[in-house]
């Protein structure tokens, strides 16, 4: 029998980039132990639940490639089963019943059933455990505090709890748990900043199962996405960023997405800019060349006609500035290759 483990966040939006290391992982396991991954939705609090938190969840998971076999399982509708196991606590004298209805583990205080019958975290999440046969319960050191209660839960209804296996925190600059005053810190944050799903997803495995808690490492992930971005299909990466697929030379320098759909917005929507009078000799040499050439340049193509420019002591800034309406961007010979050769000789017209 393969592993069978668990992911289970509560709904309360986009998945936070801790939780995300953590489904990451139980997917990687159940992988290499020829096992099944159930995504199971800890609701059993209701001031925790969001409107459409579950589908942001659910969403965020299939951005990163995390495949879930089984589920969604959701506790709220599972409320028998924990009422059946609070019973069983009873029966063996491994639980109290309070004045006021609440279920709760002899000589340790621990709440299972609520006044109102409702079950609590605790007991939900152990009785799941051990109904849903999960062999290897692998989640964050903050549940570090609640192994030895969940086990004596485990034994009061009649099992054991199976193995669990904890792993390092993901950490903000400050060393303080990862929150959205850090930024960055959920799915739905690193996506809106422009990563690719491949970058965040292969961040996460390098970071595999920490041992200790770790820093957040945007370095690594910037270059990450740069690897990714370069390793999209052109049509990928053009749809990606919202432009035609002949845009897609100038896009390939980008670090983000975020910045492909500016380079994008530079080639195709260009502002007016203003040039010195002395720009026009470099504007007028760079038509007269460009008139002579394909319609379309490749890469080495464009690249030739930056060197004779800059041979002549062109100006390469003015000619950016004619093409682009920005002093920055994408490289000029990308962005040479991603503009055909009418509207190039236009633009300098203009400028």
């Amino acid at each position: 029998m393969g592993a069978r483990v668990r992911f289970a966040p509560s709904p309360t939006g986009s998945l936070h980039l801790g939780n995300a290391l953590t489904a990451v992982a139980n997917r990687r396991f159940a992988d290499e132990h020829a096992g099944v991954l159930v995504l199971r939705i800890d609701d059993t609090d209701p001031s925790r639940t969001v409107e459409g938190g579950e589908d942001a969840l659910v969403h965020d998971l299939e951005w990163l490639g995390v495949r879930f076999d089984e589920g969604p399982v959701r506790q709220s509708e599972r409320g028998v089963l924990y009422t059946d196991a609070a019973e069983r606590a009873l029966t063996s004298a491994a639980a109290v019943r309070d004045a006021d209805g609440a279920i709760r583990l002899a000589g340790g205080g621990t709440t299972l059933l609520r006044p109102d019958g409702s079950a609590t975290y605790q007991l939900a999440s152990v009785v799941d455990d051990l109904e849903l046969a999960i062999t290897h319960v692998i989640r964050g050191s903050d549940h570090r505090p609640n192994l030895e209660v969940q086990r004596r839960i485990a034994r009061a209804v009649g099992a054991e709890l199976p193995q669990v296996i904890h792993h390092g925190l993901l950490l903000g600059p400050d060393g303080k748990k990862l929150s959205k005053r850090h930024g960055h810190s959920s799915i739905e944050d690193l996506r809106a900043e422009g990563f690719p799903a491949p970058a965040v997803r292969a961040y996460l495995d390098e970071l595999a199962l920490p041992e200790h808690d770790v820093h957040l490492d945007l370095g690594r992930l910037g270059r990450l996405a740069v690897d990714a971005i370069a390793a999209m299909p052109d049509a990928e990466l053009a749809a990606a960023a919202g432009a035609p697929v002949e845009a897609v030379p100038a896009l390939r320098g980008a670090r983000t997405l975020a910045e492909a759909r500016e380079y994008a917005r530079l080639v195709l929507e260009p502002e007016r800019a203003d040039l010195p009078p002395e720009a026009a000799l470099t504007l007028a040499r760079f038509r007269e060349l460009r008139t002579a050439s394909p319609e379309r340049l490749t890469g080495d193509e464009a690249r030739t006609l930056v060197r004779e420019l800059k041979a002549v002591g062109g100006d390469l800034r003015a000619l950016r500035l004619a093409l682009t309406g920005s002093s920055t961007g994408p490289e000029l010979a990308a962005v040479l290759a991603a503009i055909p050769r009418a509207e190039a000789v236009a633009r300098t017209d203009r400028a």
